[in-house]
């Protein structure tokens, strides 16, 4: 069985998801996708540790047609983390999303709404774990299209102008990706990813080769919301259910900037890459603006949805940082970061919809005394918010320090700064949370919003909430796994390029 994991993880939530609508029932639908999550992530934690224990990669030909006549499904160090980091935030959200997602969405639409969740899982997991560049789109528009009929779910009327933007930013990107691999194709004869690895160089200096190459890295960059392409993001994680923004913030830009690994550095190579084409500058400065632009505009908002949005976008930054710097030590940042950034935003989002579940309000004001009134909740979102900024002990500050250690040992001291003044940011707009929470006011929610509103927690959501405060800083003190899949991960996919 364990030789079949590659395509059986994604199978199980591609078959679950026709159940759930045939037996067109919501509390079935979230026991479907929980338990094909639960299943996935196994699945995902066996590949983990088979290429962690000695083995390279593992090589899955589906219907027997050996690669490159065949679909290869591959999976090593690099792609089997974020298998484990996408069913395992699934799964994760899911026990939150079972009491929240009633609220959110329409009770005749709820199946549906798990059907389209687990559309999307299966779509982020076949992203990962293929090794064909045609199937990247297919499974990115499986993603997608699921994605944006989540964010359309909700009832506010503002959710379906918010799908309808990701929409149009999202087809752009595909229909990029798409025209960039399909000149590949023309130019070497080849889909799977290895085989092109082989087959470009000789034809690298072509024009084709070069627009396909751009094609490519710019609809990545799209789907990642890199600044400047980012103008999505912050109205889907805002107007999308709570659920579904804690889902997409822990797994969907993050398997696009994956991607962006996959193709830059292994298929493209990184000496055509960094040296030929000089893409560093590009990523380096984008990420830069991505850093500033979203830690400027956290300052900014009261609405704590939109303020975490935008923080995933200075987040994001710092992940293209990584890449952009081109070193060992700088890429195995990025890839600390894709996983840390994941665990530190999903619990931020899963504490808000704690408050979001008592109070019904999302602003800085809810936050008031929320120490006092919600104890729990409190502890988790100061936990995430300090792995956010950086602080010892967390998984937030291990990413940052590669990062910093990374651009120092290229010279480049102004990004080391960089990262240190936009975590200062992020000081001072997760502060005035934190200091909302500890320090302000107790608000009588039940009298002011009505004693409906001020329920107790579920269970469900509050464990969902406090596992991945935990994982922050367990990833924080036990660094064994995350810093030694990464340097390897960087490693192989340099493949011994020395920027």
């Amino acid at each position: 069985m364990e030789d079949h994991f590659p395509v059986l993880v994604v199978l199980v939530p591609l078959m679950a998801a026709p159940l759930v609508v045939i037996a067109a029932n919501g509390a079935f639908g979230c026991a479907m996708a929980f338990i094909a999550s639960c299943l996935s992530l196994a699945m995902s934690l066996s590949m983990l540790g088979q290429v962690t224990d000695g083995a390279m990669a593992i090589s899955y030909a589906l219907g027997d047609w050996v690669a490159p006549w065949g679909i290869e499904y591959r999976v090593d160090r690099l792609n089997a983390l974020v298998l484990a980091l996408v069913s395992g935030i699934s799964a994760v959200v899911l026990l939150f999303a079972w009491r929240t997602a009633p609220r959110n969405v329409a009770s005749d639409r709820l199946y549906l709404f798990y059907a389209c969740w687990l559309l999307c899982l299966t779509g982020l997991l076949g992203i990962a774990v293929t090794g064909d560049a045609f199937n990247v789109f297919v499974f990115l528009e499986i993603s997608s299209l699921s994605t944006y009929t989540l964010v359309s779910l909700a009832k506010r009327r503002s959710a379906q102008w918010a799908a309808f933007r990701y929409l149009i930013m999202g087809t752009v990107g595909a229909t990029f990706i798409l025209i960039g691999v399909g000149l590949l194709y023309m130019m070497t004869g080849t889909l799977n990813m290895a085989d092109l690895a082989q087959r470009l160089p000789p034809i690298a200096h072509t024009a084709a080769v070069r627009a396909g190459v751009g094609f490519i890295l710019v609809g990545v960059a799209a789907k990642m919301a890199l600044f400047p392409l980012h103008m999505w993001l912050p109205h889907a994680y805002t107007q999308a259910p709570i659920a579904v923004s804690a889902f997409l913030a822990g797994t969907a830009t993050k398997v696009a900037a994956y991607l962006m690994m996959r193709f830059a550095l292994s298929v493209f190579g990184a000496a055509y890459s960094f040296d030929t084409l000089a893409i560093g500058t590009p990523i380096v400065l984008a990420g830069c603006g991505a850093a500033l632009v979203g830690s400027l505009a956290a300052l900014q908002v009261d609405d704590v949805k939109r303020l975490l949005a935008y923080s995933s976008l200075a987040q994001i930054g710092y992940i293209a940082l990584g890449i952009g710097i081109g070193s060992i030590t700088g890429v195995a940042a990025g890839i600390l970061h894709v996983f840390n950034h994941a665990l530190m935003k999903t619990a931020l989002f899963t504490a808000l919809g704690c408050v979001l579940w008592q109070c019904g309000s999302q602003t800085l004001q809810a936050f008031n005394g929320l120490g006092r009134r919600m104890p729990l909740t409190a502890l988790a979102w100061s936990v995430a918010a300090a792995s956010l900024i950086g602080i010892p002990l967390t998984a937030g500050f291990i990413s940052k320090w590669y990062l910093i250690l990374g651009a120092l040992e290229r010279g480049w001291w102004p990004l080391a700064v960089l990262v240190l003044v936009t975590s200062l940011m992020a000081v001072v707009y997760m502060g005035k949370v934190l200091e909302r929470i500890w320090l302000g006011p107790a608000v009588e929610w039940g009298r002011e919003r009505g004693a409906a509103v001020a329920k107790p927690v579920p269970a469900s959501m509050l464990a969902a909430t406090l596992l991945l405060a935990g994982a922050n800083i367990y990833f924080g003190i036990d660094t064994d796994l995350t810093v030694d899949v990464a340097l390897s991960a960087a490693t192989a996919l340099l493949a011994g390029y020395a920027p």
